[in-house]
């Protein structure tokens, strides 16, 4: 009897151990692209300049770092899209990497962009970027984001 519970208890065990990687593997995978999803939807609200998606893909407490130092809080970004001074025409995103941790995600990124900022005229960037998402009650959203020159 007491053999027939230990085999039991170790099968059991060796059950549990065996899927739960494969859960939280999908649960990953499910986060990883739903925060691809908000990566895209994020890339073509800054191509249309679209201030209700940009509103609704970023959080209130917004830190959105410039490669030159300049940094934006949530409004000041959204308006910088809005009002012109910041006109992306093409945006290109290469190499990304998501890590998900819980409710926040790391994105690294380089971003390759044909830009024409109010003032400046046609340009380009390149960009290595760092994004920071977290996971509110209506999805993904941008919390912060650092850039650096690429050569």
């Amino acid at each position: 009897m007491k053999i027939n519970k230990a085999i039991t208890i170790l099968i059991s065990l060796f059950m549990a151990a065996a899927i739960t990687p494969t859960t939280v593997s999908a649960q990953e995978s499910k986060s990883v692209k739903e925060v691809a999803t908000a990566v895209e939807q994020l890339r073509q609200a800054m191509i249309g300049a679209d201030g209700s998606v940009l509103d609704k893909l970023t959080s209130d407490s917004l830190s959105y770092g410039h490669s030159g130092g300049t940094m934006q809080n949530k409004q000041e970004f959204i308006k910088s899209f809005t009002s012109g001074a910041s006109v992306f025409v093409t945006i290109d995103i290469t190499g990304q990497h998501i890590t998900v941790v819980g409710n926040t995600a790391t994105v690294r990124h380089i971003l390759s962009a044909k830009t024409n900022d109010a003032g400046k005229g046609p340009g380009t960037v390149k960009l290595g970027i760092l994004l920071v998402w977290i996971k509110s009650k209506t999805g993904w959203q941008l919390l912060a984001r650092q850039a650096v020159k690429v050569v």
